[in-house]
């Protein structure tokens, strides 16, 4: 059985259940696949073969006896930044290679629960900070359809295993975009929930008042079952909201397109640097929204501009205050033969911290300091209810706001973007994670040097269920979802 890595989510599902194949089969399936291509790729910090063959084993005896959840056997990948206890936990940093997390994250709590197979954990911009995934300790993550591009990032292996089919679908995170870029630049579906959706307790934390977790894959049904799974109530995040959650494969078809007012902003086609393919792709896109029965209405969003600044005093500001407990006295890295505890400190993260983490530390202790709080990160906050308030007066008008997920297609690695450059293309998507709406990408085609493009459709909060069904249907009138890079093709 060599294609079974082409299966959706669902086929896999029904596959294990009617015995067509067992769990063990699935991801040892996986698992070699990974053997062979990933040293390509780069998308795994730690695999897990013992591991994961156990959870199959122990899946195929639910199977057996009927006792089985509907996801049960399903292989997944992890997002190397939330714990697994036992197993190490990086957050794609020099800081936590020694880690070995002694407990769950929640997410990784409930794909246990659920009987899902853990696969291993997955490479990321360090700590999260990146749109490249070239900030990891580990090396740059490959984008699937051209090796010599990055996949995007922080989520860049997450979105990387799934376009090379090393694991059918994976966790992310996005406090700036990083579920919605990676997949807009590997050609996926990637879901950003409403803040509070999923729990964050166990996600190492960049910017909390940001951070939150998701699920990639190939399309909008796959994201849902994995949905289905993570979302919901937990006692151990402050953040998480108590609120009933939706059965989001049960609702894939329950919004109607026809008559869905689609808000198109005016400031997001003008933006300077939007790729002319990308601009087409999204408009190509939006037509076929149009013949599907949607009505696209020309918006204003006036806090454009302040996104990106709003968005880079208050994630570096929190970033900082998060990052202060790895200071190489209780765990992570320590220097060698500290002097004085000042040289601990000192040493043990300079020579553990990459440049752009140092970088975002220094951002936002100077924005918390005396002096500058008032002028800097209180006046970022005040900005940012205006950026939420303009979102609220968009959805009296319409369902959901569209708009590309980035203003290109996948960089070249190496490509040396100033930090300045490397933060304008976030524009699409940092706004989302200000207000804490939901956002979704769907894969809308190429551009002319064959690297896939992505189009955004923003929410109002608690509308995952509208989203999800939203690209479902698309995708039930396209096939772009459907298309795999040249090394999926290739058998193990």
């Amino acid at each position: 059985m060599t294609d079974l890595h082409r299966l959706s989510i669902r086929e896999m599902a029904e596959g294990l259940k009617s015995a067509q194949f067992s769990s063990r089969e699935l991801t040892q399936h996986y698992l070699d696949r990974i053997a062979k291509l990933d040293d390509r790729v780069n998308s795994y910090v730690t695999v897990t073969p013992e591991y994961a063959l156990a959870q199959a084993d122990a899946a195929d005896n639910l199977l057996k006896n009927g006792t089985a959840g509907p996801l049960a056997g399903v292989p997944l990948a992890h997002k190397d930044i939330f714990c697994t206890q036992g197993i190490k936990t990086s957050a794609g940093s020099k800081m936590l290679d020694n880690f070995i997390s002694p407990y769950d994250a929640t997410v990784v709590a409930k794909t246990k629960a659920a009987g899902l197979v853990t696969l291993g954990k997955v490479n990321m911009d360090e700590f999260a900070m990146g749109s490249t995934s070239e900030s990891s300790f580990y090396g740059a993550t490959k984008n699937p359809w051209n090796l010599e591009h990055v996949p995007g990032g922080s989520s860049g292996g997450s979105a990387a295993v799934v376009a090379a089919d090393l694991a059918p679908f994976a966790t992310g995170t996005d406090t700036g975009g990083s579920i919605r870029q990676p997949a807009s630049f590997c050609g996926l579906t990637g879901l950003k929930p409403t803040y509070g959706r999923v729990s964050r307790f166990g996600m190492i934390a960049f910017a909390s008042s940001l951070d939150q977790g998701g699920p990639m894959a190939r399309s909008a049904e796959d994201c849902a079952f994995l949905m289905n799974t993570i979302a919901g109530h937990d006692a151990k995040d402050s953040t998480s909201v108590n609120k009933e959650v939706d059965d989001y494969v049960a609702n894939l078809n329950a919004t109607a397109v026809t008559g869905l007012r689609i808000g198109i902003p005016k400031q997001y086609f003008n933006v300077q640097g939007l790729d002319a393919d990308v601009k087409a792709r999204v408009e190509e896109s939006l037509k076929t929204l149009e013949s599907m029965g949607a009505i696209l209405v020309e918006i204003d969003l006036n806090m454009t501009e302040a996104y990106v600044p709003t968005y880079y005093l208050i994630a570096p500001a929190e970033a900082s205050s998060n990052l202060s407990r790895y200071d190489g006295v209780r765990y992570g890295y320590r220097c060698e033969n500290p002097k004085d505890i000042l040289d601990l400190y000192k040493r043990s993260r300079s020579e553990a911290f990459g440049a752009e983490v140092q970088r975002r530390i220094l951002i936002g202790t100077y924005a918390l300091s005396a002096g500058y709080y008032d002028a800097y990160y209180v006046k970022a906050q005040k900005v940012r209810r205006l950026i939420q308030q303009d979102f609220l007066t968009a959805f009296e008008n319409v369902d959901v706001i569209a708009a590309p997920s980035a203003p290109t297609t996948a960089y070249k690695i190496g490509a040396n973007l100033s930090p300045t450059e490397m933060y304008l293309g976030d524009i699409y998507t940092l706004a989302v994670n200000l207000a804490g709406l939901p956002a979704i990408n769907a894969p809308v085609g190429f551009d002319k040097d064959s690297l896939p493009v992505g189009l955004q459709l923003i929410g109002n909060y608690w509308s995952e269920s509208q989203l999800l069904s939203i690209v479902h249907q698309y995708q039930q009138n396209t096939d772009w979802h459907t298309q795999r890079a040249a090394i999926a093709e290739e058998n193990a």
